[in-house]
């Protein structure tokens, strides 16, 4: 069921700017790091003289969470727009299927357009280190995957969230302000423990273990995504 769910969305999104907006993220803190490292590229090679691969891909790491954080928002928001400004609710909710079912099937295609999106950011940043004269032999590839899909999982709440708020409002202005004032607060949230949701996708815990930011943000999406489903399956949408 979650297949033709699944099927139905991504046919919804076929002639709309989801797919432009899935690419520009990552082509656009790619393109900003290759500025960075053309204008300092003395500087910087020489900062990172021992770990030139190391060195651009935390930089680019560290400029796509903000990026991955107004991203997911703007997803939730043109995904789930598309009922809003049709009304087109009461006739997707009369399909022969169950709300939790179309609700999961908005949720998982985002999780799947951040996934491309992280995706391209990976294989974004293999080529601005080849352009940069950086030797391919010495991608850390175990380093870049981390970097890349670990702040991807630890947004998971966020997503989760985004996409209930974009799913029961039809005025899309409000969680569009609360993705972009979650962005804003997430780059002050290292200052905070732990326990702060908004600190896990930079992967600073004081474990100095990135698997715990990660893993706790899969959890925690789990958790919001079953509220979420109990409650659009109960709330009338209009």
């Amino acid at each position: 069921m979650i297949k033709q769910v699944l099927s139905v969305e991504f046919l919804k999104i076929r002639r709309k700017m989801v797919w432009f907006l899935v690419a520009l993220g990552p082509l656009g803190v790619v393109g900003l790091q290759a500025v960075n490292f053309g204008l300092r590229y003395d500087y910087l090679t020489k900062q990172y003289a021992d770990d030139l691969w190391g060195g651009l891909i935390d930089n680019v790491g560290m400029l796509a969470v903000p990026t991955l954080f107004v991203g997911l928002a703007i997803l939730a928001s043109m995904t789930a727009g598309i009922e809003h400004q049709t009304n087109a609710w009461k006739q997707t909710l009369a399909l022969p299927v169950t709300r939790s079912h179309i609700f999961a099937g908005k949720f998982l295609l985002n999780v799947m357009l951040l996934f491309v999106s992280s995706t391209l950011l990976a294989a974004g940043a293999i080529a601005l280190g080849a352009c940069l004269g950086f030797a391919l032999e010495d991608v850390p590839y175990g380093r870049l995957l981390e970097r890349t899909y670990y702040p991807y999982f630890a947004v998971m709440p966020f997503l989760a969230l985004q996409v209930w708020l974009s799913v029961i409002l039809h005025n899309q202005a409000v969680p569009l302000t609360v993705g972009i004032a979650g962005t804003v607060f997430s780059m002050f949230s290292a200052r905070f423990g732990d326990w702060m949701p908004y600190k896990w996708p930079y992967l600073i815990n004081e474990a100095d273990e990135p698997l715990i930011s990660a893993a706790s943000g899969i959890a925690l999406g789990v958790v919001i995504l079953v509220v979420s489903l109990v409650h659009f399956a109960r709330k009338d949408v209009k």
